[in-house]
């Protein structure tokens, strides 16, 4: 998912931020590419993120292109899945996750195949958050435990309109509790890298 605007970063199109001299989504493209468990990608952009759309034409021309609506998050997530023509599972992923790598996605792909569910949902502790000095927007209680979204999901493309079961997979990694919304999380990010989390 790459329509949306880097409002709080105050600098154009989120996808296109460069850390470390290479694009935030250039960082999931490329771990998606590496699990084991992927098929294809489709980029959903928006009117909003035409550099987004270049980015992606120039330096990914494998992928596939899906232009939104540029509504809500989850009807772009919805017009694209159903654009694409998707049938079974299909893992949802932001484009704001930098430190997110293969290994973390093929957990999760491993995890999804060992659930009942036909959905699952991938949450940090809130714990966790406060430990590397991270202010989450959304916070949920699940079951007397206070979790964090983290941007990464799995649903059945076959029942994309409606409301699915979802497992809630919590993972203590703070690779996955480092989204980028401000710059001081751009910062925060480029000092993990430095200290090792990749």
């Amino acid at each position: 998912m790459a329509g949306g605007l880097a409002q709080r970063m105050g600098c154009g199109e989120k996808s296109c931020i460069e850390l470390n001299g290479k694009s935030l989504i250039s960082y999931i493209i490329e771990a998606l590419e590496e699990a084991k468990g992927i098929g294809k990608i489709y980029v959903s952009v928006t009117q909003a993120t035409p550099e987004t759309k270049k980015l992606i034409e120039t330096q990914y021309p494998g992928l596939h292109l899906i232009e939104a609506a540029e509504g809500s998050y989850v009807g772009d997530m919805i017009y694209s899945i159903k654009t694409a023509g998707l049938i079974g599972p299909v893992m949802v992923v932001m484009c704001d996750l930098p430190l997110v790598r293969s290994d973390i996605i093929d957990d999760v792909l491993n995890k999804y195949e060992t659930c009942e569910e036909p959905a699952l949902s991938v949450y940090v502790p809130i714990a966790l958050c406060k430990k590397i000095g991270i202010r989450p927007d959304t916070v949920f209680n699940k079951n007397t435990k206070l979790i964090v979204p983290t941007g990464i999901n799995i649903l059945d493309a076959s029942d994309i309109n409606n409301e699915q079961p979802d497992y809630n997979y919590i993972v203590d990694d703070p690779r996955l509790a480092m989204n980028v919304n401000t710059p001081e999380d751009l910062e925060r990010c480029k000092k993990m890298i430095s200290e090792g989390f990749e």
